[in-house]
């Protein structure tokens, strides 16, 4: 299939762009103000004061001092002449993204937090509440790196013809797994300014724009490590079995909410050869460890499905997939699954078949289908075939 990129703003238009206080917003601002664009600077407030304040010398999204960041967008967009609001989405946050988190954990699966932030926050709450306040605009722009296309024909034999995501031209930088569950229609005002830049380039532009400095942040993580043990202080971890594929007790763990899949370090059991978390048995509170060759995947099936305008393939589909931000695109075929009897889905699951195994494939994570760089859609995955 064909793709065509859409165009960036321009002149004129009315610009809102998200801003963290890291460079690559900073610079998509600054990028549209110098195409003319009228810009409107909005940030998120998601702090929530219950928390207790840790030190720390990395920034976070989840930060007890996002004031200082909110600070530096307000200063630069002072400079610039540039609108600029903070909505305050704590409350949502810790709703959508923070119990998002806890849950999936407690359930033995393992959870990514940023991409149910994109599609529940940043592209959603944040624009809502912009709403509120009767801001209009014509374009939504963020720091991301990826790119925004349309299909030059129909999906899949229809007449649909939907915004999508594409991967940005930094291959090493790409973005386009975090926000495969943005609805096309939400997608239709986006623009991603950065999608044909390199990180050396963006650096580069903000060295010649005079803001490159210890201040402005390359990136930010989820949640700062420290905060685990607050975030779950709700009720007790549950102590129980650390176990081999046969059953037999290896140890003993401290909260199946610690471990993931493919997980090797602070294990905390002795064996005579390395071992990887296997698999996590919630239901009987169980880690199981096996042997990196045991957590090779051939197929898995995957559920509540995003496709790019809602729209479903109708058949088998051959595809690249990918499983994880840091691993490639995996060649696939994907194909309506049957559920079995005593299994529930959210919608429509689709089982998919990796051309080639790959390890620790993890339930909850994310599987998101590409053709030819676009994003065609992506769901959880929910079952894992060893």
């Amino acid at each position: 299939m064909i793709y065509e990129e859409q165009k960036l703003p321009n002149a004129g238009d009315t610009v809102l762009v998200g801003m963290s206080g890291g460079i690559d917003s900073t610079l998509t601002a600054l990028l549209l103000k110098e195409r003319g664009c009228r810009v409107i600077g909005v940030t998120m407030s998601l702090w929530d004061s219950r928390f207790p304040k840790i030190s720390s010398t990395k920034e976070h999204c989840f930060d007890a001092n996002e004031s200082e960041s909110i600070e530096k967008c307000r200063s630069f967009c002072q400079s610039q002449d540039i609108e600029y609001h903070v909505v305050d989405l704590h409350n949502e946050y810790r709703e959508n993204v923070l119990e998002y988190f806890k849950a999936e954990y407690r359930a033995g699966r393992t959870p990514n937090p940023c991409i149910r932030c994109n599609a529940t926050m940043k592209f959603s709450a944040m624009l809502a509440s912009v709403q509120k306040l009767g801001i209009d605009y014509d374009y939504f722009c963020t720091g991301h790196y990826a790119k925004l296309v349309r299909p030059k024909t129909g999906l899949y034999g229809s007449d649909i013809q939907p915004y999508m995501i594409a991967q940005a031209s930094d291959g090493s930088k790409d973005q386009s797994y975090f926000l495969y569950r943005i609805s096309s229609s939400v997608l239709e005002k986006v623009r991603f300014p950065l999608a044909n830049l390199s990180k050396k380039e963006v650096f580069e532009l903000a060295r010649k724009a005079g803001f490159l400095s210890d201040e402005y942040i390359e990136s930010q993580d989820f949640i700062d490590p420290q905060y685990f043990d607050f975030l779950f202080s709700d009720k007790p971890f549950a102590e129980g079995d650390i176990v081999d594929l046969d059953g037999k007790v290896l140890g003993r763990h401290k909260g199946i909410e610690h471990y993931t899949v493919g997980q090797r370090k602070g294990l905390g059991v002795a064996v005579s050869r390395p071992v990887y978390v296997h698999s996590i048995d919630a239901e009987h509170n169980r880690v199981v460890l096996a042997p990196i060759e045991d957590l090779q995947v051939k197929r898995f099936v995957a559920d509540d499905f995003v496709w790019a305008g809602d729209v479903e393939p109708t058949n088998a589909l051959e595809v690249s997939v990918k499983i994880r931000l840091a691993g490639g695109l995996h060649h696939a075929i994907i194909e309506r699954y049957t559920a079995l009897p005593n299994e529930k889905f959210i919608g429509t699951p689709w089982q998919i078949t990796l051309e080639n195994p790959q390890t620790a494939v993890a339930p909850g994570q994310s599987a998101v289908l590409y053709d030819n760089g676009v994003v065609l859609g992506g769901g959880v995955i929910t079952k894992v075939e060893h």
